[in-house]
């Protein structure tokens, strides 16, 4: 046998200036390391408890740690239009988006094909009241031109379409843009300062909990209708979207973060009284803690992550044009992560 033939110098030499030079040829590739933070934009009020529970609790950094990710920071921006919470997770301002229900199927049906935003989760079923000022209007053909309706987001925000529904059930088919005109969009806590002070053209305020509770304490408003009543029963009220990217990037962190949002959900459920002071304690309220754990455990109002009557939303949205894809079911929306949850 004849021994190996000895490597030449000059090999040897070029492979220790590449190993120096650390060229990944000659260098196993290390795996891809997982976001080290994580950043939430969410609307504001109840619907939304979930996320100020995660906030309090620090459950999105207990879960990332307990699965292995290490010290990750969870951040929380407040914002009260569902279009800019919809503009922040499409420009890389925020990871994960929460708004109602309906801005985040438009925000589905805009990306699809390109950012691909879905929901990781519902959660909340809440009803939300429209309420007015004007003491003669019981119904929708009570409002006159010179009234002025405020909602989160003009046709996209939870309250926009549920009063276009609404529209078309009052006044008959292809009405549903009838108040379309009249409504404003306002961040939950202006429309209610505009609607008690009954100083402005703002007359009536298509909200949610716990402002339309705080603007019913007060006898000269009065609720004209709720969404339970146009849509029928209960539906989710709101949700929680991120991108496909930020999702297949992240699989841990992602199921991180649907693993803190179970323990929020839980822990409203059992302790609405300790949800309602982390509530309070992120918002500064001046709220008692006893009257925001009633609203929270209100009989019409439940934390779950299943998405419910996503399909009455968009059916409407898309006959009327507000969408252009009708999703055949809600798992189209929403990842893979809950598509064993019993939704509708």
């Amino acid at each position: 046998m004849t021994a190996p033939s000895p490597i030449p110098r000059r090999t040897l030499l070029g492979a220790a200036l590449l190993l120096a030079a650390g060229l990944p040829c000659l260098m196993p590739t290390p795996a891809r390391a997982e976001a080290t933070e994580v950043r939430f934009a969410r609307n504001l009020g109840l619907g939304y408890l979930p996320l100020y529970v995660m906030q309090d609790k620090g459950l999105v950094e207990k879960h990332a740690r307990a699965a292995g990710l290490g010290e990750v920071k969870a951040s929380y921006t407040p914002l009260g239009n569902p279009t800019t919470i919809t503009e922040a997770t499409l420009s890389g301002n925020a990871d994960f988006g929460a708004a109602g229900v309906p801005a985040f199927i438009i925000a589905w049906d805009k990306t699809k094909g390109n950012a691909n935003l879905r929901g990781l989760a519902a959660l909340n079923a809440q009803p939300a009241y429209l309420n007015t000022n004007r003491a003669e209007v019981k119904s929708l053909k009570g409002f006159t031109d010179k009234d002025r309706i405020v909602v989160p987001s003009v046709r996209a925000s939870y309250q926009a379409i549920v009063l276009q529904i609404a529209a078309e059930q009052t006044f008959g088919p292809g009405q549903h843009a009838k108040l379309d005109a009249q409504t404003v969009s306002l961040a939950h806590p202006d429309g209610t300062a505009a609607l008690l002070s009954g100083k402005t053209e703002i007359t009536a305020h298509f909200t949610s909990p716990p402002f339309q509770d705080q603007q019913l304490r007060d006898p000269k408003i009065h609720k004209v209708l709720s969404s339970y009543d146009v849509l029928g029963g209960p539906a989710s009220f709101s949700a929680l979207w991120t991108s496909a990217a930020f999702h297949d990037a992240n699989p841990k962190l992602t199921k991180a973060v649907l693993a803190a949002l179970e323990e929020a959900v839980a822990q409203i459920k059992a302790e609405p009284q300790e949800a309602a002071r982390a509530y309070i304690r992120i918002e500064n309220s001046k709220l008692g803690v006893e009257e925001v754990a009633a609203m929270i455990a209100h009989p019409e109002i439940s934390y779950d992550l299943a998405p419910r009557g996503i399909g009455t939303f968009t059916d409407f949205m898309a006959r009327i044009g507000s969408i252009r894809n009708r999703p055949a079911d809600w798992r189209d929306l929403f990842f893979a992560d809950i598509h064993d949850r019993a939704g509708s």
